[in-house]
């Protein structure tokens, strides 16, 4: 056996529709306040997509991004993975037309479902492939239209999504990269936890029916108490795991880019590690939960920020439905 290399993220790139949804919008559809949501969930404004504009629209715009930023052609993508819980429909899978829009003709893809964890999940697939020798470059696209599947008259809920997509490439890094690139990962499900976060119609359970439409049964249906207790204690503990087996502790990490559900989930596992807040990405009051995009689009916010920069020792954080647990340690590559 071949041995296996190391992989490293060598683009970026997110995209997230022009139309804003703010709180101050929410206030005049549902009982909410502004002082309610930021109090609770810390967001400000999130970004919706136009009637017609599906997740495949989104995850290309991202993927299009990322290329451009990497210099190469679609052509030269091997595969092309995509995280998401909002597929523009059951199938073809929304990796065929993501593939089909950007034109990349040599490649394979498949979707991926995990809930606000798929993104750091289909990141360490994806590397499985590039670590073991069977591809030079695979694109990871995480990308969600939320808004397709909440219902704008549930406060609980339709104060908390967005609609984005970000895109990644995966390639071996070379020794020029040094101890750049994916170091580690940690993964877990609980299952007993799918009664608390799910979306009931449209499957095999329960197929569309004028009885499901009348029921709400297409819409997220969430038990906010329940996901947020599992989110705090599984998030911090996942990431202090990762830790402990890679022998490092908090004051190691230079950044920390956790899943942007909630802002108090987040300010948690920050003070579980003993992290300032400088080294904690933020972006949830301009994106709001975006899903499988809410990652990738905290990677630009620190690029942007100035405080993603190659070399620094970098740790991702998701909890999902499911319940899906994921935490990532990687080291930036450029």
């Amino acid at each position: 056996m071949s041995q296996l290399q190391r992989v490293k993220i060598s683009a970026l790139g997110t995209y997230v529709p022009p139309r804003l949804l703010t709180n101050a919008d929410l206030e005049k559809m549902v009982d909410t306040t502004n002082d309610w949501i930021m109090s609770r969930v810390g967001i400000k404004e999130r970004h919706l997509v136009d009637k017609g504009v599906a997740t495949s629209d989104l995850a290309a715009e991202a993927a299009k991004v990322a290329l451009a930023r990497r210099g190469i052609v679609a052509d030269e993508l091997d595969a092309i993975i995509v995280a998401t819980v909002t597929p523009d429909m059951m199938f073809p899978a929304t990796a065929c037309l993501v593939q089909d829009k950007i034109g990349a003709k040599h490649c394979w893809g498949f979707d991926l479902q995990a809930g606000c964890s798929q993104f750091v999940y289909a990141l360490q697939v994806g590397a499985q492939f590039v670590r073991t020798g069977a591809h030079k470059k695979v694109m990871v696209i995480g990308a969600d239209v939320m808004s397709s599947i909440i219902d704008y008259t549930d406060r609980a809920t339709c104060v908390l999504f967005g609609d984005g997509a970000g895109a990644v490439i995966l390639e071996p890094a070379t020794e020029a990269d040094g101890d750049n690139g994916l170091i580690d990962f940690m993964h877990e499900v609980d299952g007993s936890g799918g009664v608390s976060l799910y979306m009931p119609g449209g499957g095999s359970l329960n197929p569309s029916s004028h009885e499901t439409v009348d029921k709400k049964m297409h819409y997220v249906h969430q038990d906010g108490t329940a996901v947020f207790k599992f989110a705090v204690r599984k998030m911090s503990e996942s990431c202090v795991n990762i830790l402990e087996r890679n022998k490092l502790t908090g004051g190691d990490i230079d950044l920390m880019i956790p899943h942007q559900a909630n802002l108090r989930i987040i300010s948690a596992t920050a003070d579980r590690l003993k992290l300032a807040p400088e080294k904690v990405v933020v972006n949830i009051e301009r994106f709001g939960n975006t899903t499988g995009a809410t990652i990738p689009l905290a990677m630009q916010t620190a690029i942007e920020d100035g405080r993603l920069k190659k070399g620094n020792l970098v740790l991702l954080a998701a909890v999902g439905a499911g319940f899906t647990i994921g935490s990532t340690l990687l080291r930036w590559a450029y």
